[in-house]
């Protein structure tokens, strides 16, 4: 029992030095930078420095780009554009010392110009410098070809000339202003062999926000992606303000920081495989990855064989000599397209047309009316007047039929005038009646004529 305990105890040691001893053959550099970092025991630190060949990658930054550096999860990389302004680059660099990690600059040329100092500073802390056109342009993606080489090819003079010429403490890395990113700029800074840099992820720091705004999208799209270049500028206090708790916050949910520097003749690329430049590489259980691709092959043989002539054919293939002789002569066959059937319509039930006779007005239906008429009118004058004026008119109708056809009543011209006319009945014939009006002298004559009741 006593032995068997022993030799438990003595397997648990083993175990727990091996694992000791493989925790430190595995210990990142991470830990060993940060406890080197004078001042500061929790720094973050730098993990490890990457070696890119601008030529092989030419353009990288998820934010425009399909490819982006090879990093592994939790791994960023910082970078800084438009310096150097001495009054916020100088707090930019001492906050990156205090953590002892290594960043990106790209710099303005026109800034360099004024502030040489500046850009050496960046070398002596060892940051890598890249450049950033000469005066900041927001239409590089416009531009013509030679404005562009002009804006680049001064933009990196500048920054030679704050360095004293020496082009070995400069990056063929180059980032457009305001990533805006064209066909043309792109093309000639790869024929240059520079590298083009996006992003891919900003803060935002360059618009008028908050520090602490800066800060929450800064963290917030680094855990959106857990790895990839962090785009900041170190020209603004907002940046100044926020950069000590992004360093932090990455130490404390255990990011690391990449440094990012350029593949010289003494300094080889570090060795990456092609899915590590993707974002969100395929997996391996993807069959299109890795099977190989169909080779471009070579026709040595060209010769075409001879058409067939009728003499091949068999003359008594009547149909094969038919179907030949009309794709010679070209006769157009002509497609039976089905024409539309009329419809037939119902018949449909239709009503005798009325005869002319059943809108005319009888003569006797006439004659009420007018008769109704003129009733209508004498009740209308009353009966003191009506009835002798009426006896004189009968009388007078009497003796002078046609001539009593074509006259009015006198009430019509006295001061009776609002009484209706009254229309002797029409002739035997058909003709029209007609109406005149009477003169006072004609009025005045039938009055003597009247005959006494």
């Amino acid at each position: 029992m006593i032995a068997n305990v022993l030799v438990m105890i003595r397997k648990r040691s083993r175990t727990v030095i091996g694992a000791a001893l493989l925790g430190c053959c595995f210990m990142t550099p991470q830990a060993a930078l940060a406890a080197d970092c004078p001042g500061n025991p929790n720094a973050l630190g730098t993990s490890r420095t990457l070696v890119v060949d601008p030529r092989e990658h030419p353009r990288i930054g998820t934010m425009q780009y399909p490819e982006t550096l090879p990093l592994a999860d939790h791994e960023v990389v910082l970078t800084f554009d438009d310096g150097p302004l001495p009054k916020y680059s100088n707090q930019v660099l001492a906050i990156l010392a205090s953590q002892c990690v290594k960043a990106t600059f790209f710099t303005i040329g026109s800034q360099a110009r004024f502030n040489p100092e500046g850009v050496r500073k960046l070398i002596a802390a060892g940051h890598t410098v890249g450049t950033h056109s000469q005066n900041h342009p927001l239409t590089m993606n416009k531009m013509p070809l030679e404005k562009v080489r002009q804006e680049v090819d001064d933009g990196i003079a500048s920054t030679l000339a704050a360095l004293n010429g020496d082009k070995s403490k400069l990056a063929p890395f180059f980032r457009i202003p305001g990533l805006m990113r064209a066909e043309i700029p792109e093309a000639y800074l790869a024929s240059q062999g520079i590298q083009v840099w996006s992003a891919d992820f900003p803060a935002d720091d360059w618009r008028h926000i908050s520090p602490q705004r800066v800060y929450d999208l800064a963290i917030q799209r680094i855990e959106a992606k857990h790895k990839g270049i962090l785009l900041l500028h170190d020209i603004q206090p907002r940046t100044v303000a926020a950069l000590p708790r992004i360093l932090n916050t990455l130490r404390e949910r255990g990011y690391r920081i990449v440094h990012v520097v350029p593949a010289t003749a003494d300094r080889p690329a570090t060795p990456t495989q092609p899915q590590q430049w993707f974002m969100h590489p395929p997996t391996e259980t993807v069959a299109t990855t890795r099977w190989p691709r169909i080779p471009n092959f070579v026709f040595t043989a060209t010769r075409t064989l001879p058409a067939p002539v009728f003499a091949d054919l068999d003359w008594r293939d009547a149909d094969v000599l038919d179907h030949a002789q009309r794709a010679r002569v070209g006769v157009p066959v002509r497609t039976l397209w089905p024409q539309p059937q009329v419809a037939q319509l119902a018949p449909v039930s239709t009503l005798p047309i009325p005869a002319a006779d059943v809108f005319r007005v009888p003569e006797a239906l006439d004659l009420t009316l007018l008769a109704a008429s003129r009733r209508l009118a004498q009740r209308a004058a009353g009966p003191a007047a009506g009835a002798p004026r009426a006896q004189a008119i009968s009388a007078r109708q009497a003796r002078h039929p046609k001539q009593a056809a074509h006259q009015i009543p006198a009430a019509a011209h006295g001061r009776g005038r609002g009484a209706p006319l009254h229309v002797a009945p029409p002739a035997a014939s058909n003709a029209a009646v007609h109406v005149a009006k009477r003169t006072p002298r004609a009025e005045a004559s039938a009055a003597g004529k009247r005959v006494p009741d």
